[in-house]
């Protein structure tokens, strides 16, 4: 089999609270996401898609990943779509770095590879566990009344994990903390993730005044040294995100004993391909993950839930359902929640169909 050509498409996902913030005073009220379609001479055609988080998050962003898609797929004519290595050492040779811009392809690479195997991409890429995934809530930063009262609200619509925007200023986040703290039951999770947000005096200021919380620690600093130093001064559960990006990231952060979790963000890797060899490793090494993405909508919903329900139960710390935080869907067949989970679909590839009416013209094709 070999890939003839290369569709993007460009779609707005509007969110369905109106607005999403987080550390430092960023926020986004309408997503820029990147559907490719992947064609080949069999007639097969896969999909994939990627949606940064707005330019100031990671090093990504949503007019880049088009724009390295038109300077990559037409080096991929001719590639095996169903040798995923292989894609992914091509791909690496002719674009270094820029993962971001390589995984819509890689995933639907993966999708092409299910629907010729005729089977799930769950089931390629380990297996399946369980009836399904259990999954958070990301809360936007407001005052900390109103996030215990969005808190309050989706707990009542089945989510039992929660991951509170933090990164503010240390006394908010402290009160932002607490009073979340003090809705939930136990057995729920709380997530205070600052993305960064403070500096080492304010992230020590935080955990010294919630060490008697439940309450998980979240990627406190901008660099791994800093988070590193945070660690070694708090007994609370720690978890690590925008700087794990890659296989040795995590070994790094195995060795130094930085972490608790890790969460893996497909597109931080380059694609399922590369995200299935981040979460081998951390089963081996008895590291849980939260496995997710930036953002998205159906199609990358849909990625995550194959690989999270391809994960061991009990190293799967947590997912999310993007597709639940948007007002627009872009393709039929998406997981959908349900109290609080969600499932891999058994259909073969990603289980997809996307809505062509909504996604509209390309923007660019080869």
């Amino acid at each position: 089999m070999k890939i003839t050509g290369f569709k993007v498409y460009q779609v707005d996902l509007p969110l369905a609270e109106g607005n999403y913030s987080w550390s430092e005073g960023k926020s986004v009220d309408v997503f820029d996401s990147t559907v490719v379609q992947v064609e080949t001479d069999s007639g097969v055609v896969g999909f994939g898609e990627v949606c940064p988080l707005g330019p100031v998050y990671l090093p990504a962003y949503a007019a880049g990943a088009r724009a390295g898609m038109q300077e990559l797929a037409p080096q991929l004519i001719g590639a095996d779509p169903t040798q995923l290595w292989a894609l992914n050492h091509k791909m690496d040779r002719v674009m270094k770095g820029h993962p971001y811009v390589k995984t819509a392809i890689d995933m639907a690479c993966w999708d092409i590879l299910g629907k010729v195997s005729g089977l799930p991409v769950c089931t390629l890429l380990g297996g399946r566990f369980g009836d399904d995934v259990v999954l958070y809530r990301a809360i936007s930063q407001r005052p900390a009344a109103e996030m215990a009262d969005n808190v309050a609200g989706y707990r009542g619509e089945g989510y039992r994990r929660f991951q509170l925007k933090v990164g503010g200023k240390a006394d908010e986040d402290i009160e932002r903390i607490r009073a979340v703290r003090e809705i939930l039951q136990p057995g729920d999770k709380l997530v205070a993730d600052a993305n960064t947000g403070w500096l080492m005096h304010e992230a020590m200021r935080v955990v010294g005044a919630v060490r008697d919380v439940d309450v998980y620690i979240e990627q406190p600093c901008a660099t791994y040294q800093q988070c590193l130093t945070i660690r070694q001064h708090t007994n609370l559960p720690f978890i690590l995100d925008e700087v794990i990006d890659s296989v040795d990231a995590i070994l790094k952060g195995a060795s130094d004993r930085a972490m608790d979790a890790v969460n893996i963000k497909i597109s931080k890797f380059g694609g399922l391909t590369k995200a299935k060899q981040a979460r081998d490793l951390c089963v081996s090494l008895g590291i849980a993950m939260t496995l997710e993405d930036s953002w998205g909508g159906d199609i990358i919903t849909a990625a995550i839930a194959h690989l999270a329900h391809s994960t061991p139960t009990d190293y799967l710390f947590t997912s999310t359902d993007f597709n639940s935080y948007v007002t627009r869907s872009i393709a039929d067949g998406a997981p959908q929640r349900v109290n609080g989970r969600m499932a891999a679909s058994t259909e073969p590839g990603l289980g997809i169909t996307p809505k062509f009416d909504v996604l509209g013209d390309p923007v660019w094709s080869c």
